[in-house]
C-alpha cells in the first residue's frame, strides 16, 4: 500500500507541471428536442445530455447505421441489382427501377444526401438478402458500439412503433461512422449527380439536405463533417451531426423535436462544446508512467496507447492515476506486452483506463533462481516452479512403483 501511495503522489507531482489557461464558462444552451447529446468523438464523454438514453422513433437518422454497415461490408464500386421491393418504398426516394444496376457509391449518395428510402432497402438487400435480415445486423452492430437503447426494424427509418433509438445511441453510431473518410467525403458534398444506368438514361441530381454543410445556408457551420436529418409525422424531427475544430471533434444528436429547431440548436451546442471544453493530451504511446517495484523486482511501465481527456476550460484540476494490478511479479511477459492498467480520475470522476505495457522482459524462472541464490526462497511468493518440481517428483515415484510390479 505504501508503494502504491508513493506511485500516486509521484504521478500527481509529475502532472502538476502542466499549466492551464483560465476561461469563463458559459451556461449550456436551451434546446427543444426530447433526447439530446453533445459528445466528444474521441473519448466518448458527454459534454451535455438531456434524456440521453430515452428511446424515440428516429426517422431517417436511422440511415446512419445503414451507411455504416454499407461502408463496412461493401466496396463503393460494387454493383447492386435492384430487386422488386425497393422501388415500392414509401417516403423520400431517388426513384430506382426494378433490375436497375447501380453502384454502391451512388446508392450511398442517394441515401445520405436525398434520404432515399429506396436506396436504403436496395443496400439492405444487397448486404443481407432482405430488410428483415438486415435489421438483425443493424441491432447486432448497435450493441457492439454500446448502443443499448436501440431497436431497428428497417434500414430507412420509416415509422414503426418498435423502431426506436436514443440520442446517445445515435451519437455512438455517428462516432464510428465519422471515422470513415468516405463517409465524410459523401456527407459534405453539396450536390451530386447519379450517373445513368441500364434503366435510366438521365442523370439524377441530388442536393444535400444538411444545411450545416451548405455554404449558402444561414446555418452553415465551418468544420461540419456530415450529418443526417430525419422526419415523419409520428417520429417528429431528428438530427445528428459531427463537426471538428483543430484536434477536437464533437457530435450532436437531437431526437424527437417538435419545434423544427434542430439546425440552430445543433449550432448552439457545437459552439457551447468548442467554447467551453478542450481535448487535452495526457500521455502518448510509449511514455514512461512509473516503475513497478516489489521485492527487488523493477518493471518500467509505459503507456500502451495515447490517452486524452476532456478538460473544462477554466478548470484547474489535475488528473490522477492509480495502478490497478499490484501483482506483476508472478506473471511472465515480454517487453512491449500490455500487462496492467491504471484508472485515471479527474475532479473525483473516473475518466478512463490507461493500458500499461512492460518496458522489459520478465521471466518467472529467473526470478525464482535469483531468490534461491539469495537464500530468500523461504520468503518468496513465487511458488510455481516448486509446485512443478513436486508434481514431477510424484510422477517419477509412481512410475518407479509400476516398473517393479
Amino acid at each position: 500500500m505504501r508503494k502504491l501511495t508513493m506511485f500516486i503522489i509521484s504521478f500527481t507531482i509529475m502532472l502538476s507541471s502542466i499549466t492551464y489557461t483560465v476561461y469563463g464558462k458559459e451556461d449550456p444552451p436551451s434546446v427543444s428536442a426530447d433526447s439530446v447529446v453533445l459528445m466528444d468523438a474521441l473519448t466518448g464523454e458527454l459534454l451535455y445530455a438531456k434524456n440521453p438514453d430515452t428511446a424515440y422513433p428516429p426517422a431517417s437518422t436511422t440511415k446512419l447505421m445503414t451507411a455504416l454497415l454499407t461502408l463496412e461490408r461493401l466496396d463503393l464500386d460494387d454493383t447492386v441489382k435492384v430487386g422488386k421491393k425497393p422501388p415500392l418504398a414509401d417516403g423520400s426516394k431517388i426513384y430506382l427501377f426494378e433490375d436497375e444496376e447501380i453502384k454502391v457509391r451512388d446508392l450511398l449518395y442517394g441515401l445520405l444526401l436525398a434520404s432515399g428510402n429506396d436506396c436504403a432497402e436496395a443496400l439492405a438487400e444487397k448486404i443481407s438478402g432482405s430488410v428483415d435480415n438486415f435489421a438483425v445486423e443493424m441491432n447486432k452492430r448497435a450493441l457492439e458500439l454500446g448502443a443499448k437503447n436501440t431497436n431497428f426494424i428497417n434500414p430507412s427509418g420509416l415509422f414503426h412503433d418498435k423502431h426506436k433509438t436514443s440520442a446517445k445511441d445515435l451519437a455512438l453510431i455517428m462516432r464510428e461512422l465519422s471515422k470513415n473518410p468516405e463517409y465524410t467525403k459523401i456527407a459534405t458534398t453539396s450536390s451530386y449527380k447519379v450517373a445513368p444506368t441500364n434503366k435510366s438514361s438521365a442523370e439524377r441530381p441530388l442536393w444535400n439536405e444538411n444545411k450545416l454543410v451548405q455554404k449558402s445556408s444561414m446555418y452553415y457551420y465551418e468544420g461540419c463533417q456530415g450529418g443526417k436529418t430525419g422526419y415523419t409525422v409520428q417520429s417528429q424531427h431528428s438530427y445528428v451531426s459531427v463537426a471538428s475544430r483543430g484536434d477536437q471533434k464533437l457530435i450532436v444528436a437531437l431526437v424527437h423535436d417538435n419545434n423544427k429547431t434542430f439546425f440552430p440548436d445543433a449550432v448552439s451546442l457545437f459552439n457551447y462544446g468548442f467554447n467551453n471544453f478542450k481535448l487535452t493530451p495526457l500521455f502518448k504511446k510509449g511514455d514512461f508512467i512509473t516503475n513497478y517495484t516489489s521485492e527487488g523486482l523493477t518493471i518500467p511501465l509505459l503507456a500502451a496507447s495515447d490517452f486524452y481527456y476532456i478538460q473544462e476550460k477554466g478548470s484547474t484540476g489535475i488528473p490522477k492515476c492509480t495502478l490497478n494490478d499490484k501483482s506483476l511479479g508472478n506473471k511472465y511477459f515480454k517487453k512491449g506486452e500490455t500487462i496492467a492498467d491504471a484508472s485515471i480520475t479527474y475532479n473525483n470522476k473516473n475518466i478512463g483506463t490507461l493500458k500499461l505495457m512492460s518496458g522489459n522482459d520478465h521471466e518467472l524462472k529467473q526470478v525464482f533462481q535469483d531468490n534461491v541464490l539469495n537464500k530468500n526462497y523461504l520468503k518468496t511468493k513465487y511458488v510455481v516452479p516448486a509446485s512443478i518440481v513436486a508434481v514431477l517428483a510424484l510422477l517419477f515415484f509412481v512410475r518407479k512403483l509400476n516398473s517393479k510390479r
